[in-house]
């Protein structure tokens, strides 16, 4: 067994859940990950994803992006051209940054598999989705080549603080939630691809800049 993010095979140990799946914490980088037999196949997470009320039409849903979209605009504008890493079946979010006169396109790998369009990006979304990736460390090294040196990374996801707080955490209950991230697991993700974490006060909220010499 390894760490799916930073590959560790040594410093592994069993941690609980809220539920009965099997979770194991990595020590080197903080990411909790969920054995593999627990993984949903492609089916099952598309119905779950389905049933989720995405849309323009559900302004809670509309507020709930608001949280990333508002503070990114201290960063993007109107030249620059993003993506919607995980945008789901409603993309949503590219809408809303097309009322600030914003082109970004929509890519999710059940919903719109073809839709990287550029081979790279002045700033990527990825919204209530890094906690579904089976292999994170896949899927950073996909965005960290999408993303153009000085370009943005807007990450939104909840992290988990101690061992007993992860054990009642209400996160853990979407069976398409198989990866959990600590502030330690950010740290670890900014020095291992060379991003550098901008202010935000949104506690769920993270921007990161690629730097040029990344």
């Amino acid at each position: 067994m390894s760490c799916p993010l930073c590959l560790e095979k040594k410093a592994i140990q069993p941690v609980v859940g809220k539920d009965k799946r099997k979770y194991y914490w990595c020590k080197n980088c903080f990411l909790i990950f969920v054995d593999k037999k627990h993984l949903p196949d492609q089916e099952s997470e598309k119905e779950r994803y389905l049933s989720h009320d995405n849309g323009q039409e559900f302004p809670g849903y509309v507020e709930f992006l608001n949280r990333a979209i508002q503070p990114s605009l201290d960063y993007i504008d109107d030249s620059m051209n993003g993506l919607d890493y995980g945008c789901g079946y409603r993309p949503t979010l590219s809408k809303l940054l097309t009322t600030y006169g914003i082109k970004t396109y929509d890519y999710d790998p059940i919903f719109y598999p073809k839709g990287i369009k550029l081979k790279e990006y002045d700033f990527i979304f990825a919204t209530e989705c890094f906690e579904h990736f089976f292999k994170p460390k896949k899927e950073l090294k996909i965005i960290d080549k999408l993303v153009k040196p000085g370009g943005y990374i807007v990450m939104m996801t909840a992290l988990w603080e101690t061992p007993k707080q992860f054990k009642s955490w209400h996160y853990t209950r979407d069976f398409t939630h198989v990866v959990f991230y600590h502030e330690k697991t950010l740290d670890y993700i900014e020095k291992r691809y060379h991003w550098k974490r901008l202010k935000t006060d949104d506690e769920r909220v993270f921007i990161w800049k690629k730097k040029r010499n990344s």
